[in-house]
């Protein structure tokens, strides 16, 4: 599990950032993204994929929660 940072872009975007490898990506698709239900599995632009529980409503932004990466054994 990582800790990461979701806020968001200039142009409205979410955009993630790991602090631990410096990286910084859009995130082209979130699993849940209503007003009930916020989180879920996040894809980004370069083809990463990370899961972030779900949370109830969306939080407001920038947050930092953990998220463990969907592609790799941990």
């Amino acid at each position: 599990m990582a800790n990461i940072m979701i806020r968001r872009g200039a142009a409205g975007e979410y955009v993630f950032y790991l602090p631990k490898r410096d990286l910084e990506d859009t995130i082209t698709s979130m699993e849940f993204d209503q007003a009930d239900k916020w989180g879920g599995e996040i894809k980004l632009n370069n083809g990463g994929a990370y899961y972030v529980d779900p949370m109830p409503a969306p939080p407001r932004l920038p947050i930092s929660v953990r998220a463990r990466r969907m592609d790799a054994a941990e």
